[in-house]
């Protein structure tokens, strides 16, 4: 079992980032809050992440999935959420894109629904599944508000690339281009200097 990768990181999206160990380049998964906390690092630096490893069997293809986290406690949070009945791998990953994982806690530990049910796939009974069965466990994970992610990066995108960038993060946590772009670019015409990272998570928000 892989417990962390350390080496550079290579490439970064807000779905993605790729971290070359010892010649290898591995490509890892992760939200939009390890996505900020590796933009204060920057590309090119050595990063350490911790790994949640996915195999995914008995389909037509076999599949093997790396996640990375910024932190031991957002992986932590992530594993509880993917032992409730319903929440997948992607599912998480976008519950913990849509809020940080102080927020989440906070979220889930205050019996909050209205939070969990603006993420797709969670429903109203979706909801209290998730805050019934991780409400006494989320207590535990000592997640505190030092978690919060901040604004981070190399200064400011046009607006084109950071449209290209929030529509291919939302297409690979599930959603489909059009609708994505559709909400994309309506948020960046109200607001186009709002950083790529809260534009994916306030249409998170609104893709139907």
């Amino acid at each position: 079992m892989i417990e962390y990768i350390k080496g550079e990181l290579t490439e970064l999206t807000p779905g993605m980032a790729v971290v070359e160990a010892h010649g290898v380049g591995y490509a890892l998964g992760i939200t939009l809050n390890t996505y900020t906390a590796l933009q204060k690092h920057g590309v090119g630096k050595e990063t350490k992440l911790m790994v949640h490893e996915q195999l995914v069997t008995g389909g037509r293809d076999d599949s093997f999935t790396l996640f990375g986290f910024a932190s031991r406690q957002e992986r932590d949070l992530y594993r509880l959420l993917i032992t409730v009945n319903g929440v997948g791998g992607n599912t998480a990953r976008m519950i913990l894109s849509a809020t940080t994982p102080a927020d989440l806690c906070n979220t889930i530990a205050s019996g909050n629904e209205k939070i969990l049910k603006s993420v797709k796939g969670i429903g109203p009974k979706g909801a209290q599944r998730i805050i019934l069965e991780l409400r006494d466990k989320i207590l535990s994970l000592g997640i505190t508000q030092e978690m919060t992610a901040v604004p981070g990066g190399n200064g400011k995108m046009v607006n084109s690339a950071v449209r290209d960038e929030a529509v291919a993060a939302l297409t690979a946590l599930g959603f489909s281009p059009a609708p994505s772009a559709k909400v994309v670019s309506q948020l960046l015409a109200d607001a186009p200097d709002t950083p790529v990272e809260q534009i994916i998570k306030q249409a998170l928000k609104l893709i139907k």
